[in-house]
């Protein structure tokens, strides 16, 4: 399976990174090594000193699938999660700054937290989903899909073009604003429509 990321997806966190908005979505991948095995805690990495946490929707591919008309895009997933996607916020800075890539900012190992999925039909409308990060009891990140630029049936036609999707595979569709610092101790909780669905503690 494939890990597919979505840059820059909601308004507000692109202003607070002050990044320019985007004509079309921007995509990076995460290797399977990227997982953070299930109940394991997140081990913040030696090479950097700012890792940040960006809470994120996760789509499961149910089927396989190439250049994807967006009004067939729902007949390739069936669940939806929650996850999120570690970024060592120095690295990439760096990286953009000098103009490289930045996959080892966004890509290193432990990096894509995935949570529980759940059937799309028990969630409601996706275009309206609630979601939060918690950091020590703290909301620090609220979100809803309703502010997404691009929402998923479109992620699933754009990334199609480019990369076929297979059964497995894992869409992470974008922060919202509130991103930050983790460090040692930390207990992060996301909570998907009211439901927790993952709890992380930061080592």
């Amino acid at each position: 399976m494939k890990i597919i990321c979505i840059g820059r997806n909601y308004a507000k966190h692109i202003a607070e990174l002050q990044n320019e908005k985007p004509l079309n979505p921007v995509v990076f991948l995460k290797p399977d090594s990227a997982i953070l095995t299930k109940n394991q805690p997140f081990f913040i990495p030696p090479f950097s000193k700012e890792i940040h946490y960006e809470v994120e929707i996760l789509v499961k591919i149910n089927k396989v699938g190439k250049y994807i008309n967006q009004k067939f895009a729902h007949t390739y997933y069936d669940e939806i999660g929650l996850g999120i996607d570690f970024t060592a916020r120095d690295v990439q800075d760096d990286c953009k700054a000098k103009g490289l890539p930045w996959e080892k900012a966004k890509a290193f190992d432990g990096s894509a937290v995935i949570g529980a999925f759940f059937p799309k039909e028990s969630l409601g409308d996706l275009n309206n989903l609630n979601f939060k990060l918690k950091k020590n009891d703290q909301v620090v990140q609220d979100g809803n899909t309703n502010a997404m630029l691009w929402k998923i049936d479109e992620l699933i036609a754009y990334v199609s073009q480019f990369f076929t999707l297979k059964k497995g595979d894992v869409l992470f569709t974008g922060t919202p604003e509130g991103v930050g610092k983790v460090a040692e101790n930390d207990i992060l909780v996301g909570i998907l429509n009211g439901v927790e669905n993952f709890r992380i503690t930061v080592k």
